[in-house]
């Protein structure tokens, strides 16, 4: 509901305010012709400052009207309103806000309702906080089961990509080596594609060999480490890298860890399919929500269908939500992409 509907609200508590007016104004000017019938003519032909007396009484009544009902109209619209507000703060995942009283009616009790929901919500929130940083501990023992899935998918990556490629510039090397005596235009076409495969091929590796880093944190903090990486990257490909990055205080393990993964996740995806010239990576808190927002300037894609079928954004997903964040992709064709992460800051104690 937007503050149109709401205003319209108001004044249609205002319109029926008048209607009643008149109408118990129209009902004792009856009741008075009634009981007087022979002063009709006189009551209607009397004037107070050169006003009709019956219009005078219409026109107060419409005023009494307006004004009782603008009053009562603007005071539920108001209560309203704080309730739209406090919807749309736990909307965007700020669990922490509460709705002030708002009395002991319906809406009174709808807002203490909205309030009781929020804390039950941040209390899952805390929970899901601690499991994920108790997770973290677990994921210690794991850690070599991970290693050697990850070493799977990315024999499986360099299989159906790298090596496709490769095999591909293979067999149109043999074409160029036929063809460039007796069609040398043909074979300047076949060496800029070669030229292209090879760039994507190089791409590709750069972004099997972000994977090989550590996936987790190792000791150091968030920022440190997110710092760490994107320097390594500025040093070994030719993109324009800019980040800010706050030192963020009372974060969980679990959450540092999963922030920084979905940070390598996101630049993954960045380097394999956007084809993008800068990325911008910025990481604060704002009204204790820990907010990540990475862009780029790619080719972008169509996030509704992508979202789907693509498991880089399938994985970030999930580790947000394994969090109680929320995360939003902005994308579309030629425009590049915008991936913004908000997860809730509870303290642990909570």
């Amino acid at each position: 509901m937007d503050r149109k509907k709401l205003s319209n609200i108001q004044w249609q508590f205002v319109r029926f305010s008048i209607l009643i007016c008149l109408v118990m104004t129209v009902f004792v000017i009856v009741l008075i012709f009634i009981d007087h019938p022979k002063d009709i003519l006189l009551f209607i032909k009397k004037q107070t400052w050169g006003i009709p007396v019956v219009l005078s009484l219409l026109l107060a009544a419409i005023m009494i009207g307006a004004i009782f009902g603008y009053v009562n109209g603007n005071h539920l619209k108001k209560r309203f309103e704080i309730l739209i507000q406090s919807t749309l703060a736990f909307e965007r995942g700020n669990f922490s806000h509460r709705a002030p009283h708002l009395g002991y009616d319906e809406i009174g009790q709808m807002g203490k309702h909205l309030n009781d929901m929020a804390s039950r919500v941040e209390a899952q929130v805390a929970s899901l906080q601690r499991l994920s940083s108790e997770k973290a501990e677990w994921n210690e023992t794991l850690k070599q089961t991970a290693i050697a899935e990850e070493r799977q998918r990315l024999a499986r990556e360099l299989h159906d990509a790298v090596s496709q490629q490769l095999f591909a510039i293979s067999m149109m090397t043999s074409a160029v080596s036929k063809t460039i005596e007796e069609q040398p235009e043909k074979a300047s076409s076949q060496i800029e594609m070669i030229e292209k495969m090879a760039g994507e091929a190089q791409s590709e590796m750069r972004a099997l060999l972000l994977h090989l880093r550590p996936t987790h944190l190792e000791g150091k903090r968030l920022k440190e480490g997110v710092e760490n990486l994107l320097n390594e990257l500025k040093s070994k490909h030719e993109l324009s890298i800019k980040w800010q990055v706050e030192e963020i205080t009372g974060l969980a393990k679990g959450i540092e860890d999963h922030l920084f993964r979905i940070i390598q996740e996101a630049i993954s995806n960045t380097l394999r399919h956007a084809k993008a010239y800068s990325i911008a990576l910025h990481l604060y808190v704002i009204n204790d929500q820990v907010r990540l927002k990475i862009t780029d300037d790619g080719v972008g894609f169509d996030a509704d269908e992508k979202k789907t079928s693509s498991y880089g954004l399938r994985s970030m997903v999930e580790r947000v939500n394994e969090i109680g964040g929320v995360i939003e992709i902005f994308s579309r064709p030629q425009k590049g992409t915008q991936i913004e992460v908000k997860i809730p800051l509870v303290k642990m104690n909570q």
